[in-house]
This record gives structure tokens, sequence and C-alpha cells, in this order.
């Protein structure tokens, strides 16, 4: 292909960064990232991360954005460039949290039967990614709704129909748990439990999607302009938490928690398998967004700064939002800390005959065990109302994705002084984040379409934009049912870790050895004026298939020792989530999505193969040329 070839570029290298940080930056970095930190030894995990960004992150995310500004095509295109039977690479697109959709077609190059079939196959793989991705943010709008009220309504329970006290569910949880479970999602009990569709979240949904399609109308030139916005935005408001958590009472325990490292951590293999994964699916490789961004850009860019700038980016703000939630983890911890203490002084004080005063918050423990010594009767009695108060205990629980987002960062907010100021601020920071990593799902998904000859000339852009957004929209509608919950659970956590370490493996094992490092190193110096040094070329050809062939081994042993798939279930009785069976037919459409992700790469190679040996007079292919043959 030309190198002068016309195509829409980004208006400057600005905006070409600052849409891979939009993208790269999400929610996995504000909850994702801390819970990680938190489970693997607080700062000690900053060791195996940063190695495994150096080992990894980086080089992988430096050849994506090279295929794609070489080729100056989609995933699909820029692949079977590099080798016709690598056509089905991007078919299977899932994306974990983190969560993108990629699946791009060089249509012109291709006999239309051919493309048809292609495109069809990769758009609707990637097409439920983007739409169960823009679920989380209608979670955000509704929750920012909820937000200008005199009283969060999360704050509290309500009032039950009789007016007589909380409703019993409510109370039996917490009222930050009920909003959630009860007002947000209206959640069944189980999978096999259906219910009609939520109208409050549908109307989100509607309106995500609705933001999406202005975002993206006019397409790469309309998406470099919002990218200024949604790149920037988050960082401010961050700023803002930063200097407001830290200022919070017990925000020094959670950061104190958070620097001391366990270096015992460093010899659990966990540990360094979650590091890579993070890693991985943070800076979203394989998803073929980055290859798309970067094939917008002019042929001698500076990909290689760029690549490095992105990928530190990305971590450093992980790290960032890390200070900020263990600030927010350190006072909700103190908080109920010190809440179960004077839970315990009120009792202890209502029921031995105690000067008021006396007992403290500093003391309280010290006189259950002098009243242990003094009065052991009469203090068995209260064994079932005597609750243990620990802090280690409150900062080492654990959570992550939904839970942090909606109900810990919901339960600290409340008790903030003018909540309602810091909850608008926080879901608006979590609607853009969302937001700015949708410009690449559905620029991902848009752009093998936009290269098909007979849509382009027949249909705007602005049309097709809108009936994709319209169709994702219809689509997700599943995901705001009463079950629609463990369905979208059930995507995340099986429609793409699995596959997407495949298709990567795929990606460096095409470059490396099927294309030739050579033949790249060639590609990279016609770009840029030099070839890649002896870093790149030891991560891409040695360090890096390693560690993924060891990434995908892992997952795979994890995938068939894990027994039977499990999910957790609302039980309104308990008050509580529980673990549950998914149903047989649950685990048929697990092992679909795990199955027909993967199997599209030998079963496309296979189809193409089958193709070269039965010649079809009148067909022509064109090629795209490289600087090395």
């Amino acid at each position: 292909m030309s190198k002068n070839a016309p195509r829409d570029e980004w208006d400057n290298p600005t905006q070409f960064v600052l849409a891979c940080v939009s993208y790269a930056v999400g929610l996995g970095n504000v909850w994702r990232f801390p819970y990680l930190c938190q489970m693997h030894g607080g700062g000690g995990f900053l060791i195996p991360y940063i190695i495994m960004l150096v080992l990894e992150g980086v080089p992988l995310f430096y050849m994506e954005l090279a295929v794609g500004q070489k080729m100056r095509l989609g995933s699909i295109g820029a692949w079977s460039a590099i080798s016709p039977y690598l056509g089905g690479r991007i078919f299977s697109t899932p994306r974990h949290l983190l969560f993108v959709c990629s699946s791009q077609l060089g249509g012109s190059s291709y006999f239309l039967g051919e493309v048809s079939l292609r495109s069809l196959a990769s758009i609707v793989t990637s097409m439920y990614l983007c739409l169960y991705y823009n679920v989380i943010n209608a979670w955000s709008f509704w929750y920012l709704f909820h937000s200008f009220q005199s009283v969060l309504p999360w704050a509290e329970c309500p009032v039950n129909s009789n007016m007589s006290g909380p409703i019993e569910e409510c109370e039996r949880a917490t009222p930050t748990q009920y909003f959630f479970y009860r007002s947000t999602l209206n959640i069944s009990g189980s999978i096999e439990e259906n219910g009609g569709i939520h109208t409050g979240q549908a109307v989100c949904l509607l309106l995500a999607w609705a933001i999406v399609y202005l975002f993206i109308v006019k397409g790469v030139k309309s998406t470099g302009k919002v990218v200024y916005f949604t790149a920037t935005f988050p960082y401010v408001v961050l700023i803002i938490y930063l200097i407001r958590g830290v200022t919070l009472h017990g925000a020094a325990n959670g950061l104190m928690y958070m620097v001391t490292p366990k270096m015992e951590q460093l010899a659990n293999p966990t540990t360094w398998i979650n590091a890579a994964t993070q890693i991985f699916f943070s800076l979203g490789l394989g998803f073929g967004s980055l290859i798309a961004f970067a094939s917008y850009n002019q042929y001698n860019n500076n990909f290689e700064k760029q690549a490095v700038v992105v990928s530190f980016i990305n971590s450093g703000t992980s790290i960032f939002a890390s200070v900020v939630t263990f600030s927010i983890y350190g006072f909700k911890a103190t908080f109920n800390y010190e809440s179960c203490l004077e839970r315990l002084r009120l009792l202890l004080m209502n029921t031995f005959d105690i000067a008021e005063g006396a007992i403290s918050l500093e003391n309280v423990n010290q006189w259950i065990a002098d009243l242990n010594r003094t009065q052991p009767e009469q203090l068995s009695s209260l064994l079932d109302r005597l609750q243990t108060c620990d802090l280690e205990a409150e900062l080492d629980t654990a959570v992550e994705g939904t839970g942090l987002a909606f109900i810990v960062y919901s339960e600290a907010i409340k008790n903030m002084p003018v909540s309602q100021l810091w909850s608008v601020l926080y879901f608006i920071m979590l609607l853009l984040l969302g937001m700015g990593s949708m410009l690449g799902n559905v620029i991902a998904v848009l752009t093998p379409i936009n290269e098909l000859k007979f849509i382009s000339r027949n249909m705007s852009t602005e049309t097709l934009n809108g009936l994709v957004c319209l169709f994702c929209l219809l689509l997700g509608l599943g995901f705001t049912t009463r079950s629609g919950n463990y369905w979208f659970t059930m995507f995340n956590d099986y429609g793409a870790t699995f596959s997407l370490l495949f298709i990567v493996l795929i990606e460096v094992i095409s470059v490396c050895f099927i294309y030739g490092i050579r033949r790249f190193e060639k590609d990279v110096e016609d770009m840029l004026g030099h070839r890649p040094n002896r870093y790149w070329k030891i991560m891409l050809a040695g360090v890096s298939p390693i560690l993924l062939i060891a990434l995908f081994l892992f997952y795979m042993v994890k995938y068939i020792q894990g027994g039977t798939p499990m999910y957790q279930a609302w039980d309104k009785e308990l008050g509580k989530s529980v673990m549950l069976e998914y149903p047989p037919y649950a685990q048929a459409f697990i092992g679909l999505l795990l199955v027909s992700s993967v199997s599209c790469i030998p079963l496309v190679a296979l189809y193409t193969y089958c193709r070269k040996r039965t010649p079809v007079s009148g067909r022509r292919e064109r090629r795209i040329s490289t600087v090395s043959t």
C-alpha cells in the first residue's frame, strides 16, 4: 500500500496520544489495580508490576502501533497483509474489564463474499463487548442522577410500605448494597429467574449510547476533539479527590497500608501472574483498537516515543488512583472501626454501672478485659452481642470491580461532609473513564464496516454510526433485565482473558516469526529513520512470547481445574451474595464463549488454505506492499 494513500488522519500527534490515553486509562485503573495492591502486599506489588510493564506491556504496545501505522488499515486488513492465514486473528476480540471490541477489515482488499463472511463473524463477536461495557456507563448515569438529593438514597434504608420501619432486605444488608442490588439492578435471586427490563436502566443505557454517538458521529475527526476532554478531565477529578482524600480522618491508615510492602508476596507465583495480566488488559493489547488508532497516524509519526509515554502514563495513573483509593479505604475502614468501638462502649455503659465518660474509644478493649476478670458471668451474657473490632481486618477486606466502584466508594462518600458534591464528581469521573474507553470500542467496530466500499458509497458516516449504536443499544437491553447482571458477569469473566492471551501470542509469532523480525525492523526504519534497538528485538522475539505462553498455560490449567463455574447471586432473604453453580445452559454458553473466540483463528486459516487450493476465475486480490520482501 502506498504510504500516501488517502485516509483520515489525526490533526496532530497530541490527539493520537490523548486517544490512546483515553482508551487505555479506564475503569480498571481505578477499581482493579488498587484491589491487586491490597491483595498482593501493598507497595510490594509495584515490583512485579513495573517489571512486567517493561518486559511485556511496552514492547507489545509498540508492536501494535507499528503494525497499524505501517499498514494504515484496520486489524483484519493489517494482519491479512502480513499473512492471508491471519484474517481470523481479529474475529474474536472480547475484552475483560477493561473491555474493548476490535475487528477491522480492509474491505477493498478482498473478494466481496470473503469480506462479508469475515466481517460478519468479527463484528458479531466484538459487538457484545461494546454493549456490555456501556452498561457500566448506564449505572454511572443512574448514580449521578440520584446524587442530586438532599440525602443520598444509599445513605439510609427506605421505609417499608407500612411506614413502620426500614425495608427488611435493606436492614439485613446495608443501604449501599440495597441501593445497588435492588434500586439499581432490581436483581433476581439467580440467573434462572428472569424478569422484565428495568425502565430506569434502559433510559440510562439509551443516554449512554446517545452520547457515544455524538462523540463518534463524524468518525476520527470528531473523536479527535472529544479526547481532549475525556483524557484530561478524569485527572482533574482525581487530583481533587486526592486533596480531599488525604485530609479525611483515617486516610493515613489506608496510605500506610498501601506503602507497607509484604515482601513474602513476591514468592507467590499468583502475584506475578496478576501483575502481568493487569498490564496486559490495562493497556488494551490485542483488541485492535490500538491498530485502528495508529492507522490514522502520519506515516513518519514517532510511535516509538508515544508507546513508551502512553504505557507509563497508564501505569502512573494506576498508582496515582491507588493513592486516592487507599486514602478513601483508610477513611472507610477507620470509620467502621470506630463505629464498632462506639457500639461496644454504649453496650458496656448500658449494661454495667460505669460512670459517664469513663469508657472511651481508646480504652474500650481494656475495659472488656477488666470486666472479663472482675465480672465474668455478667460479661459472658453479652458474648453474642460483643463484636470484634479490628482496624487491620477492615483494611484487609479486598473488593474489586463493581463492588468497589458502586458499593465501597458509595459507602465512603455518604460519610463525607457535602457528600452530594463528592458523589457527583466521582460518578462524572467514572463516566468519562468509561466513555473514553468506549471511543476505542466503537471505532474498532466501525473501521471494518467503513472500509467496505459498498457501505461507504451508499451510506453516510453519520447514518452508519447511528445504526451501529442503535443495534448495540437494542442488544444491550438484555443486560437491564432482572437477571441481566448475571449475564454481564459471565461475559466479563469468560469473554476475554483466555482468547486475548492466545490472540496476542499469535500476533507476536506472526510479526517475529512469520513476517520476520528483520522485515519488521526494515519497516520501522522506513517509518522512523532508524531500526528498533536491542531492547525491542529481545523483548518481542524472546521474552514477551515466553511470558504470553506461560500466562496462556496458566489460564488453561485454571479453567480446567476450576470445576463447575460459579457465580455470585444476591439472596434478599440473607441480605448478601451467595455462590451458586451456573445451570447447564449457562455452562454451555460459557464454553461457547471460550471456544468460539479462539477457534476463529484456525478455522479462517483453514478456510483461506482451501480457497487457495480452489482457483476462482476472474478473482483479483490486491496485495499490500511492504518495504522488505
